[in-house]
């Protein structure tokens, strides 16, 4: 199976580089399933219902959220009508939708979405992620239930990422991490078959501060006092993600290529 993973996606330039892309890379990399992290899609803070159907109408398959789930409040009854968004599987125990699902691919074949928000250097504490993953991935294993899984690590330490990583190897297809906004450049398939990438990156402008016009965070590192609100930049974004493919049978990792198209990175892809 071809799968691709795409990173946050930062206010209207993020989106606009996903329209943009997203279809033309369905078609020619023959996709077969395309995830898409959308929790800073609506002014770099939640996702609105809106703009959640434009991301789905521009190919993604699925939609995942993160600590940010909830800030644009249409989500709390949008999600619930809306079963391809998939928000963080250890956020409350009160919160509406659901942290994993398995949907269809062509051809018959399943897939496994979720996430999971990690605990370390996050603002607020959420439940414990790797035995909420291990319960999901013990009731789905590749290659019975589903031919591909695909988890999505919320985190900011890259150090609870790459643990989550060898937790899941051999048991998922691909172990992605969002949140920081920056691509990392340690892509690979793991000794059990799980592809790993610490972060995937931002679908955003990268002349900026993770995605926000530079002015108003420079201006508190440099002088320790707010003037503004933080506002997503508006420049050429680059489409940044991950390219994955998998073996039917097992559902291991047989490639992985980093992803990037448009905007200001040097380009790549599969």
């Amino acid at each position: 199976m071809k799968l691709l993973f795409l990173g946050d996606v930062m206010g209207r330039a993020g989106r606009e580089a996903v329209t943009q892309h997203l279809p033309r890379l369905r078609a020619e990399w023959r996709l077969d399933f395309v995830v898409v992290n959308g929790e800073n899609a609506t002014s770099g803070a939640g996702l609105s219902g809106e703009h959640a159907k434009a991301l789905l109408a521009a190919g993604a398959d699925v939609v995942t959220l993160g600590d940010h789930a909830f800030d644009q409040k249409d989500m709390l009854s949008y999600i619930e009508a809306e079963p391809r968004i998939v928000r963080p599987l250890n956020y409350s125990k009160a919160a509406p939708g659901r942290g994993f699902r398995v949907y269809d691919a062509p051809g018959g074949r399943k897939v496994l979405v979720a996430q999971v928000l990690g605990q370390v250097f996050m603002k607020r504490p959420f439940d414990d992620p790797f035995s909420a993953i291990d319960t999901v991935l013990r009731q789905y294993p590749m290659g019975g239930m589903v031919q591909a899984s695909l988890i999505d690590v919320h985190c900011e330490a890259t150090s609870e990422k790459m643990a989550m990583g060898h937790w899941c190897d051999g048991r998922a297809s691909v172990v992605v991490g969002t949140h920081t906004h920056v691509p990392t450049a340690d892509a690979m398939i793991l000794s059990g078959g799980t592809a790993y990438l610490s972060d995937a990156g931002m679908c955003g402008d990268y002349e900026s501060v993770i995605g926000m016009d530079k002015a108003e965070p420079l201006r508190r590192f440099i002088t320790g006092m707010p003037k503004g609100r933080f506002e997503p930049a508006l420049g050429p974004a680059t489409l940044s993600g991950l390219y994955l493919e998998t073996d039917d049978r097992t559902g291991k990792a047989s490639k992985i290529a980093m992803v990037r198209q448009g905007g200001r990175l040097q380009q790549a892809g599969p």
